[in-house]
């Protein structure tokens, strides 16, 4: 979970990778406006996945399949457990994923932005042979 996720850093960060990216030479810059066209994410439809409470469904749109699945196992465990003795555990469980999902639907716009500028970085790294993290001044 991306807890600490400061919503000045995430546009620090992408104003950053905008101003590397104008610098870039024209075919360059192409190239990456073509690809990250394909991969950046709506944070829209991230909020809209979440908000349809099946628990998970927004981290598969990201990409996070694991965190997906965890988070589907957990709540179908406490539903599954609501008709068991377990009862209380259960309503436990899915009122503590559901907190979680609200937390998320709410900080859905910068928890996009901050994926989003992960994958301008790499596809930057990529277009530009760097390696590590592009610090332009």
């Amino acid at each position: 979970m991306t807890v600490k996720l400061s919503e000045q850093d995430v546009l620090d960060e992408e104003e950053r990778l905008r101003k590397c990216v104008r610098d870039l030479p024209d075919d360059k810059r192409l190239a990456f406006h073509q690809q990250t066209e394909k991969q950046l994410k709506d944070p829209d439809t991230y909020a809209t996945l979440n908000y349809i409470f099946i628990a998970g469904l927004h981290h598969f749109y990201l990409g996070k399949w694991i965190r997906g699945l965890l988070n589907i196992s957990i709540f179908v465990t406490g539903i599954f457990m609501l008709f068991t003795p377990l009862a209380l555990i259960g309503i436990l469980i899915m009122v503590l994923v559901s907190v979680i999902e609200l937390y998320a639907l709410f900080r859905s716009q910068v928890i996009v932005q901050a994926h989003n500028n992960a994958v301008m970085e790499k596809i930057y790294r990529k277009i530009t042979k760097k390696y590590t993290s592009p610090r332009c001044s």
